[in-house]
């Protein structure tokens, strides 16, 4: 009964008490001897205990060492009820010179590791094929011009599984870099050993003349490594961390040549070209042309390429869209396009004669400054079909109703004359009368109300003009409700036409009146351009109207000056 009682009293004691542990060792190690001058290495530190990640002091390393990234890891091993806890760090370490350094004895809680003797091979004495990880860079060119836009290429060589990695942009100043495109992938054989590649681009455009220094592009992540343990009998991959920097670059940029004349662009190639609707030999007045000018680049930033100077002759409207720029990869090569494209209204009828296009640019291999020419275009333009067709169509009909009615339209028209001339007589009378009576009552003469006498006579005078006007306005406005700018700009050239019984051209309607200009302009803008512009069809209809009133005042004015008094 005592034994069960003390053998209880053991267990419970055993159980609820907690076991102290304290760091008895502290062990370093690094994963390559000899090292290599500017290249990381890994060392490892391990506690036997877990001891909080701020006890280990590194600062002796900063002697002789570049210290990188830090990373820590602990871990708890219970064999046998027997628990073992550890704590590691790995750190990275590139020397700062060749020889042999000493790696310093570290301190964690009163315990210190044992130095380690550590030799360094000079850079580059090492074969890259013994390498598991490295990067090299190229450069389209060692010597550019300011705007000029230069290759960077970057390739990460690894021999290792990459579990994660940063591969961040180079360091540079005075000059704009971005990157080109997206990383492609790749397999190489590089020494008679395979590799896994990454490669990048990157696009760099100095803004200033000088020497451009560009700091090597880095990589920094964790990568898988075959490890051992228990003496070799089972192995597994533990991951470790790496870094690597390329080196630097040094290039010299040249400033714009003061020979040189015009927008600067410097380029390989430069070339011009347009799209013409080459099945079309003669245009009409009113109908539009469509013209794509294409402006193209090689290894040359779109944003280098300015605005295309598009010069057009008198009698023609253009409609430009918003230029389009984009960049793309052909034969290898970086191409920069910018495409214009513009509708052409011609507005009279003639031949025009449209300008050679001149883009000039700088060759940097020659180192001279050259041209991308367009040559010259000659274009007819007829007088608009619309409305020839119907001044021909109606005079027809009105030749063959008259031969059949001449006897009895030549008595119609004659009756019209002498009522006409009875109405005039009357509204003679009339005003002598007003003015007797306003001359009696002392009042000044009242010009508008004479005016207003002889219109009402002149619409009674000529009531087929009235009729023949109210229908092709009526046509306008039909037009005009469906809401088609290309529809009511033929309509207004017909509608014009048969008022003046001669063809009549957009720009000679836009002369008769401000308000007819303006929706002129707004019906061309609407009909040829891309963007949709919203018209105020009955400011267009108000502006037809407007300029028959400003006509007939006009008609109306001459007459009552020559009334006598």
């Amino acid at each position: 009964m005592v034994v069960s009682r003390r053998l209880l009293l053991a267990l419970v004691t055993l159980v609820f008490s907690t076991p102290t542990f304290a760091i008895s060792q502290l062990e370093t190690s690094v994963d390559r001897n000899p090292a290599v001058e500017k290249e990381y290495l890994v060392l490892t530190i391990s506690a036997d205990d877990d001891v909080k990640t701020g006890d280990l002091d590194t600062s002796p390393l900063l002697k002789d060492f570049i210290i990188g990234r830090t990373s820590v890891s602990r871990s708890t091993q219970i064999i046998n009820f027997d628990s073992r806890k550890q704590t590691r760090w790995q750190i990275l370490l590139a020397p700062k010179h060749a020889g042999t350094i000493l790696i310093p004895s570290l301190r964690v809680g009163g315990v210190e590791s044992t130095p380690i003797e550590l030799s360094v091979v000079a850079a580059g004495s090492q074969p890259q094929q013994m390498r598991n990880l490295f990067i090299r860079t190229s450069l389209s060119t060692e010597e550019a011009y300011v705007g000029q836009l230069i290759i960077y290429k970057v390739k990460l060589f690894l021999a290792v599984d990459l579990q994660r990695g940063l591969l961040s942009a180079p360091n540079l100043d005075g000059a704009q870099i971005k990157q080109l495109g997206e990383d492609v992938d790749t397999t190489e054989i590089f020494n008679g050993r395979r590799y896994r590649v990454i490669e990048r681009t990157y696009g760099i455009i100095a803004d200033q003349p000088g020497e451009l220094t560009i700091d090597g592009t880095g990589f920094s992540g964790d990568v898988l490594v075959q490890g051992s343990r228990l003496g070799g009998m089972f192995s597994f991959n533990e991951s470790r961390p790496m870094e690597a920097r390329a080196a630097k670059s040094i290039l010299l940029i040249n400033p714009i040549p003061n020979e040189y004349h015009g927008e600067w662009l410097v380029s390989d190639l430069v070339a011009l070209s347009e799209d013409w609707p080459e099945e079309t030999q003669e245009y009409r007045v009113g109908n539009p042309i469509t013209r794509t000018i294409k402006l193209l680049a090689a290894n040359t930033d779109e944003t280098s390429l300015a605005d295309i100077v598009i010069p057009i002759p008198q009698g023609l409207k253009t409609y430009p869209e918003k230029p389009v720029r984009k960049t793309f990869l052909r034969d290898k090569q970086m191409v920069s396009q910018l495409t214009q494209t513009l509708a052409i209204v011609p507005t009279r009828a003639g031949e025009y004669t449209l300008p050679a296009i001149t883009v000039p640019w700088w060759n940097p291999h020659t180192k001279r400054q050259e041209q991308a020419t367009l040559p010259a275009r000659t274009i007819t333009v007829i007088a608009s079909d619309v409305a020839e067709v119907n001044l021909s169509q109606i005079t027809n009909t009105s030749a063959t109703n008259t031969a059949d009615y001449w006897p009895w339209l030549s008595l119609i028209f004659a009756t019209l004359w002498l009522a006409t001339l009875a109405l005039w007589k009357k509204s003679i009378g009339q005003v002598k009368q007003f003015t007797v009576n306003q001359a009696d009552s002392g009042s000044p003469l009242n010009m508008t109300d004479a005016v207003t006498s002889n219109e009402n006579v002149q619409r009674h005078a000529f009531p087929v003009l009235t009729a023949k006007q109210g229908t092709s306005l009526s046509t306008l406005e039909a037009a005009c409700n469906e809401g088609n700018p290309g529809k009511v700009l033929t309509m207004l050239q017909a509608h014009y036409a048969e008022q003046y019984s001669r063809s009549m051209s957009l720009a000679d309607i836009a002369g008769l009146s401000f308000e007819l200009n303006q929706a002129i302009s707004r019906l061309q803008i609407s009909a040829f351009s891309k963007q949709q512009t919203p018209v105020d069809y009955q400011m267009v209809i108000e502006a037809v109207k407007s300029s028959k009133n400003n006509k007939v005042q006009q008609r109306t004015s001459t007459l009552v000056d020559l009334n006598p008094k």
